[in-house]
């Protein structure tokens, strides 16, 4: 019988939660099915990018609503804050990459406050 109170080392708990990590970076859709598939499969590696994924999908869907907003008040406010949805797309890739190559490095500037604020997802 194996004890399943031994500690998991941290590239073991890596491989064991890649999948869920990847997939909270992939739509709210991929979130939801990754937070599903980690409410069976807990693992710190998945829990940390479920946290930077639902942080992101969040800010997503903010912009998403303010450049809608923006369109139609000036087209200038609208092309910024497309351009800022191409960054937060650039910033999923990323989440995606680290998940990928089992790093838990959290996204620029506001991984650490995601980490934080959705603490309570473990």
């Amino acid at each position: 019988m194996e004890n399943t109170n031994m500690p998991v080392s941290d590239a073991q708990d890596a491989e064991n939660g890649k999948i869920i990590a990847i997939l909270s970076y992939i739509t709210l859709i991929g979130w939801v099915i990754a937070y599903v598939m980690h409410s069976s499969n807990k693992t710190k590696f998945g829990a940390f990018h479920i946290r930077q994924g639902l942080g992101l999908m969040i800010m997503s869907v903010g912009v998403f609503i303010l450049s809608f907003v923006m369109m139609f008040i000036s087209f200038y406010l609208y092309s910024i804050f497309q351009i800022v949805n191409l960054g937060i797309l650039a910033i999923a890739i990323m989440g995606i990459v680290n998940a990928a190559g089992g790093k838990k490095q959290g996204i620029p500037v506001l991984g650490e406050f995601f980490d934080k604020t959705f603490a309570s997802i473990n």
